[in-house]
């Protein structure tokens, strides 16, 4: 299980610049820091949209995530949804955030907070089986793909996330949807 998860690390660690190999894509405005719930014009419910000024904490942590720099991601994150309770992009980047420094108790709850607010996107699906990968839970993790594959069956994203798992946990042709 050790190796299993050290491999997963170094092959994630490999290929974090192929698209897809991110457990968000966070960075533009579409939704490796992008959520894709922004795509669907979904950022925030209040007066103040997050993620237009450059400065604000939204786009700092967008940033912060791009470069890697993960602790500073998660500040500006969680800076974002406690002003805005209602900016599913920021929850999404925040449990992401979580996910690289290993909090995985507190990207579950950021998670919970991203699905009560949008439902089980694909991105949200696709990000919680990386993060279950992550972990090592190849089992719980191929179901979280599975479902965001039947949703979104031509996201490179998805895809390229199930290809990752098919070699990390030791399949040999990859894992296709139903």
């Amino acid at each position: 299980m050790r190796a299993g998860v050290a491999r997963l690390l170094v092959v994630a660690a490999c290929g974090v610049w192929v698209a897809g190999c991110e457990s968000t894509q966070l960075g533009d405005t579409t939704g490796t820091v992008s959520t894709n719930p922004a795509s669907s014009g979904i950022v925030a419910t209040g007066s103040d949209v997050l993620g237009e000024d450059p400065k604000d904490d939204l786009s700092l942590g967008k940033l912060h995530y791009k470069e890697q720099n993960y602790g500073l991601a998660e500040k500006h994150f969680r800076k974002a949804v406690e002003a805005q309770p209602k900016a599913a992009e920021a929850w999404v980047g925040l449990a992401a955030a979580y996910d690289r420094l290993r909090r995985f108790d507190l990207a579950d709850r950021a998670y919970e907070q991203a699905i009560a607010l949008l439902g089980p996107t694909p991105e949200i699906l696709n990000n919680q089986g990386f993060s279950l990968m992550l972990r090592g839970d190849y089992k719980t993790a191929k179901k979280k793909l599975l479902a965001a594959k039947a949703k979104a069956p031509d996201s490179p994203f998805i895809q390229n996330n199930l290809d990752l798992l098919a070699e990390v946990s030791g399949e040999k042709k990859g894992i296709k949807s139903p």
